[in-house]
């Protein structure tokens, strides 16, 4: 690179460009330093002098000469001035430059100053000059004091030119110092500027190399229009058609990987020997392989499934698109659709198989059959129960008075239950998808637990069951809606009303568990079998069907409570033994 001309004449050029700028630059600020300094010198002599000058207006002709000179004196030790006091005749009446007024009587009359002659008669002069009583150069400032617009005398301040000097040559040794950093850096950063020009070069060259050896190399971008530019032209026009002969196939290829491997689908491709070709990541998800590693081992050996195998055999066979199912046992279960899609080609290269899991299809499915039925089922108890009745009434019993009115209170018994049930599923269905609102705010416990004992007390009196809120509580707040509380509280005490018996109890109690609140109902009633636990809280489910529609229940009220603890960001459970009571607890988030 250092014998490169293309080098030296950018770097020169940038080099001397530099330079010239640092040094222009250098002058002018020098130049403007200097001229600010020396105004704000002219500018506090000048203020120097009027302090003077106020301070000693009084005093100039007083006879006590020697209180004059301490003042002049002390005046300049404080500001590092020199001051003189001088009367119209030029007779120096106080200097702070002497310690005695005996040394200032021995001081040369200062009527022919330049800068007092122009100061008596303009009223302020000013001038640079070697002062013979100091032995060095100074610079004067000079005003006219004045009363009653009647002259009185001349105030003088003075400073050391030597000091506006080193002022200078500081101002001067900053500048000369700033200049030579920045260029010493300009010039760095125009080596490495130049440097990145002739990079091009290099790399032209190494490419070149590599496509000789007979690697892939791509077009280099390069915008110079000398001798790089001419080289570079001529190895892009070499290598374009193969650079982008090769660049289409691999974005083609990467396309294709992207689009099957972001398939839900598992996608299989198998040649007319069932080996397998392609299979993306969901694929081997479903039949536990490893996609990777299948590329050219056989179908069969890889996927053991012979439904399968046949429908890639039809396919090739029949050159026609086959539809199955296939179930899968083992570890994993579900159900898949499959779709063998022969390849086009004669004779047939290979099939597609697309594979569709359809297991949380089935499983929604035989859930909205199972709910229709039991929904079915539940409807139709009490329907049954209010025709029965009706008919009997209809066919005479209406004018039995012993037992007409308890056939109409039974009729009554289950509308009240059908009117429940369906209220039960609207909760349900409107908590499922949102359409019910809560307005979520911190929630006391201990108000909603004693009004909840209020209402149910009446019910528990006459199953002889005690409602009891442990003692010594904290108080818990949490985070949800009075309304739903309510509800869970409600359906959790009805529910253990309904299962205990009589002479039992129902203790209800909370607690903290980290930012949970957790609340727990407790009954001493039939307990529930450990293989029941697990579905207690689905829709319609009972533990004991027969029991429990004679209790009047819906099979609903825990499946509420589940779903409205968890619209609240909590979640319910249940500890039983049978013959020993159940314990229903739910946690929400604390206030």
């Amino acid at each position: 690179m250092w014998s490169s001309r293309l080098f030296w004449k950018v770097f020169l050029g940038f080099v001397g460009l530099i330079v010239l700028s640092a040094a222009v630059f250098g002058y002018l600020v020098t130049e403007g330093q200097e001229n600010q300094v020396s105004e704000q010198l002219g500018e506090r002599l000048r203020v120097s002098a009027v302090l003077l000058g106020q301070m000693v207006k009084e005093s100039i002709d007083s006879e006590d000469r020697e209180r004059l000179q301490a003042e002049v004196r002390r005046l300049g030790q404080e500001t590092q001035t020199r001051f003189t006091v001088v009367d119209l005749n030029g007779t120096v009446l106080a200097d702070s430059g002497r310690s005695t007024l005996a040394e200032v009587k021995q001081m040369d009359n200062h009527r022919n100053r330049p800068e007092l002659l122009d100061a008596a008669n303009t009223g302020a002069g000013e001038s640079e000059r070697y002062s013979d009583t100091m032995q060095s150069p100074l610079v004067y400032y000079a005003l006219r004091i004045e009363r009653d617009d009647r002259p009185i005398g001349l105030a003088r301040a003075a400073l050391p030119v030597q000091a506006l000097q080193q002022r200078y040559q500081r101002i001067r040794g900053l500048v000369v110092l700033w200049a030579s950093l920045v260029t010493v850096v300009a010039m760095a950063v125009g080596y490495l500027l130049v440097a990145r020009i002739i990079q091009p070069l290099m790399r032209l060259t190494h490419a070149a190399e590599r496509i000789a050896d007979g690697q892939d190399q791509s077009p280099i971008d390069v915008s110079n229009q000398d001798e790089i530019g001419t080289l570079a032209k001529s190895f892009n026009r070499m290598n374009s058609e193969l650079s982008s002969r090769i660049g289409e196939l691999r974005e083609r290829g990467e396309q294709l990987a992207a689009v099957l491997g972001g398939m839900g689908e598992g996608v299989i491709a198998v040649d007319d020997q069932t080996r397998i070709l392609f299979a993306n990541k969901t694929a081997g998800r479903l039949f536990e392989f490893d996609a990777n590693e299948s590329r050219g081992r056989p179908l069969l050996s890889t996927i053991r499934d012979e439904v399968l195998r046949s429908s890639v055999q039809e396919a090739i066979e029949s050159r026609r698109p086959v539809f199955n199912e296939i179930e899968l046992r083992g570890p994993k279960t579900g159900t898949l659709a499959v779709r063998a899609n022969p390849l086009p080609g004669e004779p047939c290269p290979g099939v597609v198989l697309v594979l569709d899991d359809r297991t949380e299809l089935v499983r929604l499915e035989s859930l909205r059959q199972e709910f229709v039925a039991n929904v079915s089922h539940e409807l139709k108890t009490p329907l049954s129960s209010i025709k029965a009745y009706a008919e009997t009434l209809r066919n005479g019993a209406i004018h039995d008075d012993q037992h007409n009115v308890v056939f109409v209170q039974r009729i009554e018994d289950q509308a009240d239950r059908l009117h429940q049930l369906i209220l039960d599923l609207l909760s349900i269905a409107r908590i499922e998808s949102g359409q019910k609102t809560y307005e979520t705010a911190n929630v006391n416990v201990l108000p909603v637990v004693e009004a909840c004992f209020d209402r149910h007390q009446p019910v528990a009196e006459s199953k002889q069951i005690r409602l009891r809120i442990e003692e010594n509580q904290e108080a818990l707040v949490l985070r949800t809606d009075e309304e739903a509380l309510r509800e869970i509280l409600d359906n959790l005490v009805n529910n253990g009303i309904k299962y205990t018996p009589a002479d039992g109890e129902i203790v209800l109690r909370w607690r903290t568990d980290g930012e949970m609140g957790v609340i727990e109902v407790t009954d001493t009633g039939i307990g529930i079998a450990e293989e029941d636990q697990e579905r207690l809280f689905e829709r319609f489910f009972r533990v004991d069907k027969a029991r429990s529609r004679e209790m009047g229940g819906t099979g609903l009220g825990l499946s509420i409570v589940k779903h409205l603890s968890q619209f609240f960001g909590g979640n319910v459970g249940v500890t039983s033994e049978l013959e020993k009571g159940s314990t229903f607890w739910v946690r929400l988030p604390l206030g």
